[in-house]
């Protein structure tokens, strides 16, 4: 079988937050406002074996393992558009976009032969995806698969790294693996926001101050953008935390 698919520049796509690789995170560390997801997936979700190739596996209990995508993530409300998004519906950064964008509409985070699902637009998206837009999924095979074979790749190189951090912060903050646990019972599912400094340490060559003090001003910009709305203030609270810990980071490295 056979599926159609072309961009229509609508922009519609380019509104919340987005995954990343470590990479990614880091080299728009001055862009994005940044944060750790985890997301827990229980052992009868059919994406469960995929989610612990690429995450992790806890033990919640005796009886009760999930899987956990550990995943970098440019933490923007889905109400508000990504800080690229021009007037025109273009990307800013079209030529060097993080490779989530690049790999749109398909998803290394499920196997190559359930992404047909993902071809199907959203309500409101303005996708063209009628005969006349080129075959970009045949026979469960994604046709042009260089920017899923590369993101993939990324994410399995990732891995270790991501397992040996979950390993130690759950092991420091057991009210993390409490709030795993309550957040794993929430009907349709849930995920829990950790601060990106947490990861910092943990990886080799990143100087702490320099990427503190990328990430502030894009960070305070979206302390304003969310400021007095309701129903960003889960983002706005988790924002002016975050603030406050760049800020110091910052101020410890003069």
């Amino acid at each position: 079988m056979e599926y159609h698919f072309d961009c229509t520049i609508c922009g519609k796509c380019c509104y919340g937050q987005v995954p990343l690789t470590i990479k990614d995170a880091l080299t728009f560390a001055d862009r994005f406002p940044l944060a750790i997801t985890w997301t827990p997936v229980g052992a009868d979700n059919k994406y469960f074996e995929h989610t612990t190739k690429l995450g992790s596996l806890v033990n919640l209990s005796k009886r009760k393992e999930i899987g956990l995508r550990i995943t970098p993530t440019a933490y923007i409300p889905p109400s508000l558009p990504c800080p690229e998004l021009a007037e025109d519906n273009r990307c800013n950064i079209q030529d060097k976009k993080p490779s989530r964008c690049r790999t749109m509409p398909f998803s290394p985070y499920r196997e190559e032969s359930v992404q047909a699902e993902l071809l199907i637009p959203r309500e409101g998206w303005e996708c063209e995806i009628s005969e006349e837009a080129p075959v970009v999924y045949r026979d469960k095979k994604i046709v042009d698969r260089q920017d899923f074979k590369l993101e993939y790749e990324e994410l399995l190189q990732q891995t270790d790294m991501l397992r040996r951090y979950a390993d130690w912060l759950l092991a420091s903050a057991p009210e993390l693996m409490r709030e795993l646990n309550r957040t794993s019972k929430k009907k349709g599912g849930g995920q829990v926001i950790v601060s990106f400094l947490s990861l910092i340490p943990h990886l080799p060559d990143v100087d702490i101050s320099d990427f503190a003090a990328k990430q502030l001003p894009i960070v305070e910009e979206f302390i304003k953008k969310t400021a007095g709305a309701s129903v960003l203030k889960k983002h706005h609270k988790h924002y002016k935390e975050y603030a406050a810990d760049l800020a110091k980071t910052v101020k410890q490295h003069v």
